[in-house]
């Protein structure tokens, strides 16, 4: 039962504990915008430090369309009070002193309850008040000049403070308990907007990457692509920077999709998958009878690419000699077919991609610096994997239901194998995960897949192949070869492309190798195992085509 304030004479006193009520109360609301604490400490001040007892706020009820005369109100904060006492404390508008205030948003002041008929001792009965004259205080609560709630409280009549200090007093604390009370109201129903507004920015947000053919819409990813879209309808070069299996070749067909371009030809070339003697007639085309064997004329992939994109992947693989050439040519415009006189004039974007880090190719001699300052004019870190966990579900939902219709599957993956999926630092990034997908469609036993069934197809999991292949040196990381499809998904439902970086069901991560790295008898080995042919031992030794066939030509096996 909460107690009366202790007798005081000074009305300076009484002036010191309104002051610490407001102080304690003003604390709390700084701490936020919820006002349940906050109320709840007021109404226990009331009464310890004034004598304002058993306080308690009444707010109306949701309504649910009910007419006027059933609306009704309800205890929401009370101190003093036990909880049968604060359940019992519902009004309809208008009932007793409490449905009166609320229903005319007028004050009421009840010096005496037994002798008032409207008191109704709804909540507390008067067995349980003190013995003496007890008033009842009630003031609306009010947000907007409408009265949404009450604060009201006992007082023992005949007492040493005024009571019009009481009625002062609760006239700021009902202000204030409004105030409070529109706060938390204002931010639910902004709350309400704003998760409306993020469930269609997270659609936009999904639509704009898809538009592109990305999947996921984590913050770096978005970064990447606003960067990429600032500068699409430029004509300056951009240069794609990250590690290998990012998707450098969507983004750089993002750039050529956002451009005013984008109708116009897109051409992607894997410098490391030219053979150096070709690198030329390939990029610029050659005249017939210009070498051996070239009976017509053939237009280079520049002019193929006229008008539109060419996306040099790659690019830190370019021979020094035709680096040069090609610096040439993006200068002033214009090339020279091999074999030809006439210099012909090409309107060609050009994004490129690497890899490596070309600052250091330029400082040991392997990259032309004048080179590198004309493609450095606008660089964009792709993320790796790791970056974008958020997007990792995304990504393996999509690469399951295209890997599931390629080749007529049911598998899915349950939840706890998601998130180990999720909890991977995928070194070898989308393209790794992607060849992961695939293999566990092809292989797995079961439907759904769990995390214990994920597991042997894990990374290191997985049996080595049965041919004598030695450790690669661990050196700079290379992309994949030319004709490899990228993982970093097309919209779905678009089969993959030819010459997939698998072996079986093995993924196929690159690295950079020296030219000693496999011996004449390794090489010999892997030709034997796959019946001769190059392409199937480049991809077990994790090797282009072209380093095989340039390691078969110095052991003199070709």
């Amino acid at each position: 039962m909460p107690h009366t304030a202790p007798p005081q004479t000074s009305a300076h006193a009484w002036r010191e504990q309104e002051l610490l009520l407001m102080r304690e109360v003003m604390r709390l609301v700084g701490r936020g915008p919820a006002p349940g604490l906050a109320l709840g400490k007021m109404l226990h001040l009331m009464s310890e430090l004034l004598g304002l007892n058993r306080g308690r706020i009444v707010l109306a009820d949701p309504q649910d369309g009910k007419p006027a005369a059933e609306r009704s109100a309800s205890i929401h904060q009370a101190y003093g009070l036990t909880r049968q006492e604060v359940a019992r404390g519902k009004y309809l508008r208008g009932e007793g002193i409490t449905g009166r205030v609320l229903a005319t948003g007028q004050p009421a002041i009840v010096q005496d309850i037994d002798a008032e008929p409207l008191f109704l001792f709804r909540a507390v009965a008067r067995a349980q008040l003190p013995p003496q004259t007890v008033a009842f205080l009630a003031l609306p609560i009010e947000i907007n000049n409408v009265a949404i709630g009450v604060l009201a409280c006992h007082r023992i009549r005949s007492r040493q403070r005024h009571l019009n200090d009481d009625l002062a007093l609760l006239r700021v604390l009902a202000t204030l308990a409004g105030q409070l009370l529109q706060l938390e109201q204002l931010v639910a129903e902004q709350t309400v907007q704003l998760q409306a507004q993020n469930a269609v920015l997270a659609q936009a947000l999904n639509t704009h990457t898809a538009r592109y053919g990305l999947i996921g819409n984590s913050p770096p990813l978005l970064q990447a692509l606003s960067e990429l879209e600032r500068v699409s309808q430029t004509q300056a070069t951009v240069l794609l920077l990250g590690e290998s299996g990012t998707g450098k070749e969507l983004f750089a067909r993002a750039v050529h999709l956002a451009s005013g371009r984008r109708d116009q030809p897109f051409i992607k070339v894997n410098c490391s998958a030219i053979p150096d003697a070709l690198f030329e007639s390939e990029l610029f085309g050659y005249e017939r009878g210009a070498f051996t064997g070239a009976s017509t004329a053939r237009a280079g992939w520049f002019e193929q690419a006229n008008g539109g994109t060419i996306f040099l992947d790659e690019i830190g693989e370019l021979p020094l000699a035709m680096q040069s050439k090609l610096l040439r040519t993006l200068q002033e415009g214009t090339l020279v077919r091999l074999g030809g006189q006439k210099e012909l004039r090409v309107n060609v974007r050009l994004v490129a991609a690497t890899n490596r880090a070309l600052e250091q190719e330029v400082s040991e001699g392997r990259f032309r610096q004048d080179l590198f300052y004309r493609l450095n004019v606008i660089p964009i870190r792709l993320p790796s994997l790791r970056e974008r966990r958020e997007d990792i579900r995304a990504l393996v939902l999509h690469f399951v239901s295209r890997a599931n219709q390629a080749h007529q599957r049911n598998v899915y993956l349950s939840t706890a194998a998601l998130e180990r999926l999720e909890s991977h630092p995928w070194p070898g990034n989308i393209r790794e995960l992607g060849n992961l997908v695939e293999r566990l469609v092809l292989l797995a036993d079961h439907t759904p897949v769990t995390a214990r069934e994920l597991e042997r197809f894990m990374p290191g999991a997985q049996a080595a192949v049965a041919v004598p292949v030695p450790a690669p040196m661990p050196q700079r990381p290379r992309l994949q070869a030319q004709g490899v499809a990228p993982v970093l998904a097309y919209a779905a439902g678009e089969p993959a492309g030819p010459g997939r970086a698998t072996l079986g069901a093995m993924p196929l991560v690159r690295d950079y190798q020296s030219v000693q790295s496999h011996s004449s008898q390794d090489l010999q080995a892997v030709l034997a195992a796959h019946q001769g042919s190059q392409t199937r031992a480049a991809q077990t030794l994790g090797l282009t085509l072209r380093q095989l066939s340039y390691r078969l030509r110095k052991a003199g096996l070709r």
